[in-house]
């Protein structure tokens, strides 16, 4: 099957300029490392969950083939991994993948990195039970044909979380003006907030792409505690969605 890639190449290009720096919990992904327990958490219950596995048991995840499209440095990747799951990891920036290679060997880890896109390995054939799409589909040219490629890689009863950033005034103070001009979590430019997404427009495009959503969930900042927590209600700026493909 051969789909038109979605690659955004300026987006890419802010990536590959930031590549090294994946693992620097002070660097310019501290806010990834700050949001990473939460979105851990968020992914590990919906998993256990729609696979019925028991989380405090060894290996949770064994058999279990995971793609973490969007990977970057191996932030999510790794975790993983260390649940007993077979974990592909794709990026489109193509520095990110000798960052998360030799991240994961040192880490004692076998990951298959990969420098690639969703549309590629829908073309290798590839299929997956679970994907991990977080902060990717702002950053693509067309998301409704990057979703239908990731439904594509779904298996049936396949799950795939999804995150993103709210298209409203207060995203646009926190993530942009907050975290990119004020607080300098992020390079200038790094966002656009004329490509967040609402959740009602995501919902709309997964549906579209043929997948089925049965969740979204916000991420909340706590500045007080210098913390993430997990919100049913507030999704007003960063979220997460799950969905899955009908069997």
């Amino acid at each position: 099957m051969a789909l038109q890639s979605t690659i955004d190449a300026s987006e890419v290009e802010k990536f590959q300029a930031m590549a090294a720096e994946w693992w620097d919990p002070n660097g310019k992904f501290k806010p990834l490392h700050m949001l990473n327990p939460c979105r851990l958490d968020y992914i590990t219950s919906q998993i256990a969950s729609e696979f019925e596995r028991d989380l405090t048991k060894p290996d949770p995840f064994a058999g279990l083939r995971i793609l973490d499209i969007g990977c970057g440095g191996g932030l999510l990747s790794e975790p993983m991994a260390r649940l007993g799951a077979d974990v592909i990891g794709a990026d489109a920036a193509e520095r990110n993948i000798p960052v998360a290679q030799v991240h994961a060997e040192e880490q004692g880890l076998t990951i298959d990195y990969r420098h690639t896109s969703a549309e590629a390995l829908v073309e290798e054939g590839e299929q997956f039970d679970i994907i991990m799409n977080m902060e990717v589909v702002e950053h693509v040219a067309d998301p409704l044909s990057f979703l239908t490629a990731c439904q594509h890689l779904l298996k049936p009863g396949g799950l795939m979380t999804c995150s993103t950033l709210n298209r409203n005034p207060k995203s646009y103070v926190f993530a942009i003006i907050g975290a990119e001009h004020v607080m300098r979590w992020l390079p200038k430019g790094t966002h656009e907030w004329s490509k967040f997404i609402t959740p009602d427009e995501l919902f709309d495009l997964l549906r579209k792409a043929g997948l089925e959503p049965v969740d979204k969930t916000g991420f909340v900042f706590n500045p007080l505690g210098w913390n993430w927590r997990l919100s049913e209600k507030d999704l007003s700026v960063n979220y997460v969605t799950t969905s899955i493909k009908p069997s």
